[in-house]
């Protein structure tokens, strides 16, 4: 029992820090990627349709900490594409109700791991297929293409640009 609550109290390690220039680099890149999905959303597409509340999740990865596995191409992408599959299938199946959101979260990390592309912003993804109300449940199946899918391309693309303008950042590490 000591040991498992030793667990518990975690490292003392100390914590690396982020310098201004570093943040300032995130900044950027989070702005810009945000702000190219907003604007052809409002703009182009006259409407809402790719703004997902776990694309703000998404850019603390890719702009913050691009070096983390879950910050990967092939994890935000095939990450958040399965997951929000996952979770409009279980919105098909068994409507918006508290084990249809349980099972798209749970479900969705399970096909993440199961496939290695862990994001975690993924499992919010299938989380708001369910429970997303009326405007994210009548594009059925194309939510997972539009708006996830468009949407982290370019995220993506933003984050393979702006990060690699910054002489100590390198972006993707692997694809």
């Amino acid at each position: 029992m000591k040991a498992y609550l030793g667990k518990m109290r975690g490292e003392r390690t100390p914590r690396p820090r982020v310098g201004w220039q570093d943040a300032c680099w995130s900044w950027l890149g989070a702005f810009t990627g945000m702000a190219v999905i907003c604007w052809l959303s409002t703009a182009w597409l006259s409407q809402q349709l790719l703004i997902v509340g776990s694309f703000g999740a998404t850019s603390v990865l890719i702009y913050a900490a691009p070096e983390s596995p879950f910050a990967q191409p092939s994890h935000v992408l095939f990450g958040s594409v399965l997951s929000a599959l996952v979770g409009v299938g279980c919105y098909q199946w068994l409507g918006a109700t508290p084990i249809s959101m349980a099972l798209a979260v749970s479900l969705s990390i399970l096909l993440m791991q199961l496939t290695h592309t862990v994001h975690p912003p993924g499992a919010a993804a299938a989380l708001i297929a369910v429970a997303g109300g009326a405007s994210v449940h009548k594009l059925g199946w194309w939510y997972p293409l539009i708006p996830i899918g468009a949407g982290c391309v370019l995220m993506l693309i933003v984050a393979i640009l702006v990060n690699n303008l910054a002489r100590h950042r390198r972006y993707p590490r692997y694809w």
